[in-house]
């Protein structure tokens, strides 16, 4: 079967960039160091490997999507680029010092195997994930246009319980949890990007590069509820209707580990 990526990873770029707030949690939890390796399990377009590289440490970054690691070769040749699935890594053990995995294990069929490798590959460091989790994708007001969609994607996102106990079984400790608030400055307009800019979703290029709306949603859902969706920014009703699916659970998560 095709990877989803490289369906939809030919525009990848045009609205899915490292956020620099990201950036700064993911290398201040790692403590970059220049005399360190480090590794970004399912890279994509390597936008955050491109932009920690520039921050320090030598940086070896996988994706199984060949349209994806072409995009990523182009931005920075200091990078090892590797096409590799996440359950079996090409690299020998104790070769790492800290991996990321930011936006991808909903991607993952298991999640014990790739984080076992990443495990088996560090001698040392943290091992830090930026994904969202199945309980705060239960209170986007996304629910509210497309209910659908939405319900196949929280089908497909692993719960804190079940990424927690898949990263104890693959034998990491000190497994903390922080949550992360979509502002409007985020730069990566990912799911829940436009939590407080809803007309982000108005525009399919944004839609095209979200993996809910490419792979998960039906196009009469879509266009049903971007129209709903329309209509309410359009009579000032969305705001009341956002607000009824707030919480204090964040709407992604940062998963810290050590080895």
């Amino acid at each position: 079967m095709q990877p989803l990526y490289d369906s939809i990873g030919t525009t990848y770029t045009k609205s899915r960039n490292a956020d620099p707030q990201i950036v700064k949690t993911l290398s201040q939890t790692l403590d970059l160091q220049s005399s360190r390796a480090y590794l970004d399990l399912a890279c994509g377009t390597g936008n955050y490997t491109v932009a920690l590289n520039g921050l320090g440490g030598t940086w070896s970054a996988i994706d199984v999507s060949t349209v994806m690691l072409t995009q990523a070769r182009e931005k920075d040749n200091a990078v090892s680029w590797i096409q590799s699935s996440a359950d079996e890594l090409p690299f020998p053990d104790g070769y790492f010092d800290g991996a990321i995995c930011t936006l991808a294990i909903h991607h993952f069929t298991d999640l014990t195997r790739p984080f076992a490798e990443v495990y088996r590959t560090l001698r040392g460091g943290k091992f830090v994930l930026f994904t969202g989790l199945a309980e705060q994708m239960r209170h986007y007001w996304l629910h509210h246009y497309f209910p659908e969609m939405m319900a196949r994607s929280i089908a497909n996102m692993p719960t804190e319980t079940k990424i927690c106990e898949a990263l104890q079984v693959a034998g990491f400790k000190s497994v903390t949890v922080k949550p992360f608030f979509v502002t409007n400055e985020l730069q990566d307009l990912f799911l829940y990007s436009g939590k407080h800019r809803p007309s982000l979703y108005l525009d399919p290029a944004v839609r095209a590069n979200i993996s809910s709306f490419a792979r998960l949603s039906s196009e009469s859902e879509v266009q049903t509820g971007l129209a709903q969706l329309s209509t309410d920014i359009q009579s000032g009703a969305f705001p009341s209707i956002a607000a009824t699916y707030a919480t204090e659970l964040g709407d992604y998560a940062y998963i810290q580990c050590t080895r």
